[in-house]
């Protein structure tokens, strides 16, 4: 069987990663979401969880940094607070997780995932409530426990958020700023627990070019497409790829 010099990857496997990060990059660039949800499934398919969880978090992280500042200075820092404090005291539950739980059963949890909450998507469920304290603490720990298992952490956070009264701008923002953070911490306790290995982080950095590509032309290409309809479209793609993951 051919081998790259891609972290070992067959090269169909490695052709296969590549096109994925590259869709995920182009897909966030456009919508400003789903990178993850549309990279976790196939890539724990491809690479088997844990390495799709941690490199993940990386382009995520990679990804929203350059926004940073700005997202800084209008972020609802009150809204944002409890949210990820919850979520940082329940990571190490989802790391511990993806430490211990077969393969097999792992990458059909990961898939599962973006199946439920791309379903909601689609189907306009969002919160509807006010911002509140213990809300915002019951959902963080939700979010928390899945981005240490599943590297996906933003849906249910973006359910709550943009759902709210708040400008759209500054739930955004907001969701930036968490999506850094909760990655950071993810890493971290990934890295501790020692599943961050030098494989890992060599096909982060091999992946991160077609990533940033991708991200660079969907950011550019945003003002040619129709908003909801695209943001539908990106929903059922990522929904169908999960399902195919789910039952492989």
């Amino acid at each position: 069987m051919i081998e790259t010099t891609l972290g070992g990857l067959t090269l169909a496997s490695a052709l296969a990663a590549v096109a994925v990060v590259a869709l995920a990059g182009l897909i966030r660039g456009i919508t400003g979401f789903g990178g993850a949800m549309v990279m976790a499934p196939p890539l724990a398919l491809l690479l088997g969880p844990r390495l799709a969880v941690p490199i993940t978090l990386m382009l995520e992280a990679f990804a929203a940094a350059p926004m940073l500042p700005a997202a800084s200075r209008i972020a609802q820092w009150r809204v944002l607070a409890p949210i990820a404090l919850a979520a940082t005291a329940s990571v190490p539950l989802g790391v511990h997780l993806l430490a211990v739980s077969d393969a097999v059963t792992l990458r059909r949890a990961i898939a599962a995932v973006v199946v439920v909450f791309a379903l909601l998507m689609l189907l306009g469920l969002r919160y509807r409530g006010p911002h509140r304290l213990w809300t915002s603490i019951g959902l963080g720990g939700l979010s928390g426990a899945m981005t240490g298992a599943t590297s996906i952490s933003a849906p249910p956070v973006i359910l709550y958020l943009l759902a709210g009264p708040d400008p759209v701008a500054l739930s955004r923002a907001t969701l930036t700023l968490y999506i850094v953070v909760i990655s950071v911490v993810g890493l971290a306790l990934l890295a501790l627990r020692g599943l961050i290995d030098a494989r890992a982080l060599w096909l982060a950095a091999a992946m991160t070019p077609p990533y940033v590509i991708g991200l660079l032309v969907g950011t550019r290409q945003f003002s040619r497409f129709s908003d909801r309809r695209f943001r539908q479209f990106t929903i059922a793609f990522m929904l169908a790829s999960a399902i195919v993951v789910l039952i492989a």
